[in-house]
């Protein structure tokens, strides 16, 4: 790349500021804007970045408003509006969005692309720790932090690179992957596709681009045309007997699995995985399925010593699953779900690992367009929990929309639900009756975790 400064719009995103880290990485200068500070930001900042969080040109680093120089990265949560990437526009800077500057990192790469509604963050974390743990190399562009790599960013030797391919403003269509898994495809983002089935035309597109002669591996169920036919298709499950699976299938104490992995040349006995809960369970299924592929696109064969060693060893990703309080009284974890499908299997998940004990669930809906889509599916999902919680709506990138709150969601669960602010969360909950607790939501609701935690580590006597 010919620029020597790179000036991101929204850098403290979290596809974006594992880019800005790649280009800190490479030695170029890396300035951008951010709403808000962050724990992401100070660390960009504390690793050489010029951040700032109003929107005003002004604020820019003077080194980086020459065109001739500077390449102009944006996430498509920034509005059109917004001044500066209108200056930008204006004054002829090259500007391409965060998914166009990953398709021009991931060329020459072999390229494993995870993607889906739901489930491609912990998959392709999963990815990129087998990679290092098999191959001793391998890259990654992640969409959480990672806890094994201790951040979003991962750089390693050989070709192997793992991405999160995301579908939101279609960012997975600037993709052209050697492996591709796709592991879900239900409605989401109708702001930006208006149907479920144009959300689906857009995935069976990104299978199409897969290259000739690689794998698609997609979970069993998933109704998506396939139309590649110089491409290998694989069907991967958590335990319905298809190309890879898990079979004996048993819980362990916390939560934890014990199981067999069924491969189409193999069985690999006696799996562990270093995260409780069966729906990782399922992401590891078909993590182990595209390094498989991989291994086959070598002609190498998987060692199933360093297999079984990697998946007992992996660590998780902040906020898919996370555990803070893991005790006979009391427990509490986080995870990022925001959408119906994704508190429905999370809820599942928890209900099969500590059968018999309260759950109470604490949700923090994301954005009013997916609350006016889908409000009756996360009431539905939210009953599968034996009391509710619901915080105000996190507007994100978003304006209010008249009539659209959680009350619509609330006056519809069928256990007892409640509506507090998200300052008042944690004297709240520690005033509840709670045996096991579970937070969700993709806007700010990580921020009461700390204090969530404290209090009911008092509870539970630890």
């Amino acid at each position: 790349m010919e620029f020597s400064k790179v000036y991101f719009l929204g850098i403290g995103g979290i596809g974006m500021s594992a880019l800005a880290r790649y280009f800190l990485h490479e030695g170029r200068q890396v300035a951008g804007y951010d709403r808000t500070p962050t724990r992401l930001t100070a660390e960009l900042e504390a690793e050489g970045a010029a951040i700032h969080y109003d929107d005003d040109i002004r604020a820019v680093p003077a080194p980086f408003l020459d065109p001739r120089d500077t390449i102009v990265v944006y996430t498509p949560a920034v509005p059109q509006e917004h001044s500066e990437l209108r200056y930008f526009r204006e004054h002829g800077f090259t500007i391409e969005k965060r998914s166009q500057m990953l398709g021009h990192l991931s060329e020459g790469k072999y390229v494993m692309a995870v993607a889906g509604t739901h489930g491609k963050t912990t998959t392709s974390t999963l990815v990129a720790w087998l990679n290092r743990r098999l191959t001793g190399g391998g890259s990654a562009f992640l969409g959480g932090l990672s806890k094994n790599f201790g951040g979003n960013l991962v750089l390693g030797a050989g070709a192997r690179l793992a991405v999160e391919a995301d579908e939101f403003d279609r960012s997975f269509l600037r993709l052209f992957p050697d492996v591709a898994v796709v592991t879900s495809a239900d409605a989401d983002h109708l702001d930006i596709y208006g149907t479920h089935e144009a959300v689906k035309a857009a995935f069976s597109q990104f299978v199409g681009q897969i290259k000739k002669g690689g794998a698609l591996v997609i979970k069993q169920g998933v109704d998506i045309a396939i139309d590649n036919p110089g491409i290998r298709v694989y069907r991967y499950a958590y335990d319905t007997p298809c190309d890879f699976y898990a079979r004996n299938i048993r819980l362990l104490e916390g939560g934890y699995y014990r199981y067999d992995l069924a491969l189409p040349d193999g069985v690999v006995e006696g799996c562990t995985l270093g995260i409780p809960g069966w729906v990782n369970i399922e992401n590891a299924v078909a993590a182990v399925a595209a390094v498989w592929c991989a291994a086959q696109a070598e002609g190498t064969a998987l060692d199933t010593g360093k297999l079984r060693e990697a998946l007992a060893s992996y660590s998780g990703v902040k906020r898919r699953f996370e555990f803070y309080v893991n005790t006979p009284r009391q427990v509490y974890m986080d995870d990022y779900a925001h959408h119906p499908r994704e508190l429905c299997a999370t809820l599942t998940s928890v209900r099969k690992m500590f059968p018999g004990r309260r759950i109470t669930a604490l949700f923090q809906p994301h954005l009013y367009t997916r609350t006016r889509d889908f409000y009756e599916g996360f009431a539905e999902a939210l009953s599968h929990a034996d009391e509710a919680v619901l915080l105000p709506i996190y507007p994100a990138r978003e304006e209010p929309i008249p009539g659209i709150t959680s009350e619509l969601i609330a006056e519809r669960v069928t256990v007892p639900c409640r509506i507090v602010d998200r300052d008042r969360l944690a004297d709240e909950v520690a005033a509840m009756e709670t045996d096991v607790v579970v937070s969700f939501g993709a806007g700010n609701i990580d921020a009461c975790c700390e204090a969530l935690a404290e209090k009911l580590k008092l509870k539970s006597g630890r």
